[in-house]
C-alpha cells in the first residue's frame, strides 16, 4: 500500500463547485480553481486552492496567480503533510486494516457485483484469499490503489507544493491516520457500498482519471462535478462521512488560523471546494468574503 489512498482520493478530490467562470483572454489554458479569502473589514485572510492528487507527467498547472497567492501566504495548509513517509503510512494502514474473521470478499458485495469483483481482482493480480482478514473499507482502498498504479502520483499537486515549500510552516488538517480513521469508522453497510462502487469503477479508472485531470487543469468545475458526484459520492451517508463532515471541521480550523491573523494557503482536494457545503460556502457563511480569482 505504498501510496495508500491517493488513487481513491482522486475521485473524491474532484467534485465540482458550480458553473464555469470566464477568464481574461490572455490567461493560459491551465487555470485550476483558486479562491481569495478576506475578513469582513477587507483584511487578507488567505487562499483556497483545489488540488488533484495525480497528473500526467509534464502537465502544466502553475500560474502567476497561484505563485502570487503563495508569496502572499504565511503558511501552507494541507490534508496530509508526510506524503513521502511511505513506511510509516503503510505500517499505520496495516494496523488499522486487519481484523481476523472477516467474511469472504464476495460475500461483502451484492450478487450482481460479484462478476465485476472477480474481474477487478484478476486485473490487479489479487486473490480473494488476500483479503481474508482485511476490513471492507481497506479492501476497497487496496483495489482502488492497485487499479490506479499507472497514474503518476509523483506529479500530484499537493506533493509538488510540499516539495517546493521552504520557509512557510505546514499545517496538517487531518494526517494519514485521520484519513484512514474516516474510513475505519464507517458502519459495515457503508463500507460495503464503498467496496461495490470501487469495484464498478475499476473498469473505467484510466478514462475517468484522464477526464478528471483535464477538467481540473482547465478549471472546469462543472465538468468535474458531473464526473465526481456519481459513484461513491452518490451515496448520501458516504458523502456525509467522506466529504461534508470533514469540510465542516476543516472550515473551522481554517477560520481559526485566519482569525489569529494568519494568511494560509489552503491546498486540499478540489471536492472540498464543491457546493453545497464546500469550503468556500462554509467560510462565506462564517463571515469571510470569498472570491474566486482563477
Amino acid at each position: 500500500m505504498r501510496r495508500w489512498l491517493t488513487t481513491f482520493l482522486l475521485a473524491l478530490a474532484l467534485a465540482g463547485c458550480g458553473g464555469r467562470e470566464t477568464r481574461d483572454s490572455n490567461e493560459s489554458e491551465a487555470a485550476p480553481a483558486l479562491w481569495e479569502l478576506a475578513h469582513a473589514d477587507g483584511r487578507p485572510a488567505g487562499y483556497l486552492f483545489g488540488t488533484i492528487h495525480a497528473l500526467p507527467a509534464g502537465a502544466e498547472w502553475q500560474t502567476e496567480r497561484i505563485t502570487t497567492a503563495l508569496e502572499q501566504s504565511d503558511s501552507l495548509v494541507v490534508e496530509v503533510a508526510a506524503l513521502d513517509d511511505s513506511a510509516a503510512i503503510a505500517s499505520m494502514f496495516t494496523r488499522m486494516a486487519r481484523t481476523p474473521g472477516r467474511p469472504p470478499l464476495a460475500a461483502r458485495v451484492g450478487a450482481e457485483q460479484r462478476p465485476a469483483l472477480a474481474d477487478a481482482l484478476d486485473k490487479v493480480g489479487r486473490s480473494p484469499r488476500d483479503f481474508a482478514d482485511i476490513e471492507t473499507w481497506a479492501a476497497a482502498l487496496i483495489l482502488a490503489q492497485a487499479a490506479g498504479e499507472a497514474e503518476n502520483r509523483e506529479n500530484g499537486v499537493d506533493r509538488a507544493l510540499l516539495a517546493a515549500n521552504r520557509t512557510r510552516p505546514i499545517v496538517e488538517l487531518e494526517g494519514a491516520a485521520g484519513q484512514f480513521a474516516v474510513f475505519d469508522r464507517l458502519p459495515e453497510a457503508e463500507q460495503r457500498i464503498l467496496l461495490g462502487a470501487i469495484v464498478v469503477e475499476t473498469n473505467d479508472r484510466p478514462a475517468q482519471s484522464e477526464r478528471l485531470a483535464a477538467a481540473w487543469q482547465r478549471g472546469d468545475m462543472k465538468a468535474i462535478a458531473a464526473e465526481a458526484r456519481s459513484g461513491v459520492l452518490a451515496s448520501p451517508p458516504l458523502r456525509e462521512a467522506l466529504l461534508d463532515r470533514r469540510n465542516r471541521a476543516w472550515a473551522a480550523g481554517i477560520a481559526g488560523l485566519a482569525d489569529q491573523g494568519g494568511r494560509p494557503f489552503v491546498a486540499v482536494g478540489a471536492a472540498h471546494m464543491a457546493p453545497p457545503g464546500g469550503l468556500p460556502d462554509l467560510l462565506a457563511a462564517s463571515g469571510f468574503a470569498v472570491r474566486r480569482i482563477q
